[in-house]
């Protein structure tokens, strides 16, 4: 039994340890691929053009970089069975809030592997008349801004931001792991939500984004995720 507990946690360590780096192979793809991810606020004829510049190849980094962070699911239930019997109704609430992030950022993602390539493809078709590529960067524009900044970045970042401030809280309360893990979770929770002003920017003229907060806040959530990967690993304790 006590073989049994070390093997597990050393596998859901191994998940936050290895899913924060398995995440940096599409990311730097679409970094050099595709100027990502500062193409997301250029004009939608760029994006498009772009995009089937790259052809499928892009098609499959996407797609990898949506099911990459899918294993996470274990990762987020494990800790609600470890923080749940001194707090049950916050360890639901975080849980509840971790796994439904993962699904809102997978929808936002994927819409680049089952949407956007018709889309693409529409634009650049030599056949297409001005009307249809007219129509194109329309649904284009819609579909980016409901799949991908509202569901994808914002709702998707905002209950993984819930999801991290609520289990370093959890961790706070019951010390279940380092007390500095806690705080430092706190502070990177602040971080990242500062980011989504530059999301308000896109809608709002007077709001302005503050600088570095998106990109800080992603490294600190994935370094915060990696620090508890290396924890949970050398756990000998069981679960329950």
């Amino acid at each position: 039994m006590q073989n049994q507990t070390i093997k597990e946690n050393r596998y859901i360590g191994m998940i936050f340890i290895m899913i924060p780096l398995l995440i940096q192979i599409p990311y730097t793809i679409l970094i050099l691929n595709f100027q990502y991810p500062d193409i997301l606020r250029e004009p939608a004829e760029t994006i498009l053009t772009e995009f089937h510049k790259a052809g499928p190849f892009l098609v499959w980094t996407w797609w990898f970089f949506g099911i990459s962070g899918l294993p996470l699911l274990f990762g987020y239930l494990y800790l609600y069975q470890m923080t749940k019997k001194n707090n049950p109704l916050l360890s639901l609430a975080a849980v509840m809030f971790g796994i439904v992030s993962l699904f809102f950022q997978l929808v936002g993602l994927l819409r680049w592997v089952f949407v956007v390539p018709i889309l693409a493809n529409l634009y650049m078709d030599p056949l297409s008349s001005d009307l249809v590529k007219t129509a194109v960067l329309v649904n284009f524009q819609a579909i980016h801004h409901l799949f991908g900044v509202l569901i994808g970045e914002h709702l998707g970042q905002l209950f993984t931001i819930l999801w991290m401030l609520m289990v370093s809280i959890l961790i706070w309360r019951d010390q279940v792991f380092p007390r500095w893990i806690a705080v430092f979770g706190m502070v990177s929770s602040l971080v990242y939500i500062l980011a989504q002003w530059e999301l308000f920017a896109i809608v709002i003229p007077y709001v302005k984004e503050i600088p570095l907060t998106g990109l800080l806040g992603s490294l600190f959530w994935l370094l915060w995720m990696v620090c508890i990967g290396f924890q949970i690993f050398k756990t000998k304790n069981d679960v329950k």
